[in-house]
């Protein structure tokens, strides 16, 4: 009879034990799980690489400098006037009647420039801008896509972006799906197109 009690005793301290256990390590995970503020100030210790032109336009009408409430997700557009250049655009969202503004311009030869710190609110994807980054992206003509230069930088960007933030690729998104306005025009036209470069950013993010 003893030796069944103390069997029992044994197997409510097992279970008691494994439950204080199971308990723990569900908090663990819950204090390691950023919450979105901390995703936020994450983004302020984050030095930009080497291939990225910082370039901040100042605060103002469209810089307000408000924080983002959260970082989960990345919208790509495309600027809409062909053959600009990425420092045309951030001269142009400089300006103090312009009421629009992105994190990053990519230019027709590659080159990135930032207007924006990460953890500043845009004001470029509507009601997204309280939770994403955005990228202005130039194109060379009317028809909106991307030339190589551009194409490549664009990837590697929205790369280093997933991997700061621990998104994928499921997070970067057009303008359209915020809006249904059509930018990027060429990748609302050829959705194809569009999950090419997704797949690409995957290969970009696996390459290092």
């Amino acid at each position: 009879m003893a030796k069944k009690i103390g069997r029992r005793r044994r197997s409510r301290l097992w279970r008691v034990g494994a439950l204080v256990m199971a308990v723990a390590v569900g908090l663990g995970a819950w204090w390691l799980w950023p919450t979105a503020a901390r995703r936020v100030e994450a983004l302020e210790k984050v030095a930009p690489p080497a291939w990225i032109q910082q370039d901040f336009i100042p605060v103002g009408k469209a810089r307000t400098g408000a924080r983002l409430a959260d970082y989960a997700g990345i919208v790509i557009h495309y600027v809409g006037n062909p053959g600009t250049t990425a420092r045309n655009n951030r001269n142009y969202f400089a300006m103090e009647d312009t009421n629009v503004c992105s994190h990053f311009v990519v230019g027709l030869d590659g080159e990135i420039v930032q207007c924006l710190p990460l953890w500043e609110r845009s004001a470029a994807s509507n009601q997204r801008n309280r939770d994403t980054i955005s990228i202005e992206v130039c194109h060379p003509d009317e028809g909106g896509a991307f030339n190589a230069a551009t194409y490549a930088s664009l990837v590697r960007l929205v790369a280093w972006l997933c991997d700061v933030g621990r998104l994928d690729t499921a997070a970067v998104i057009r303008h359209y799906d915020v809006t249904g306005k059509d930018c990027p025009l060429y990748y609302v036209q050829n959705p194809d197109a569009w999950e090419r470069l997704l797949w690409d950013v995957e290969a970009q993010r696996a390459d290092g």
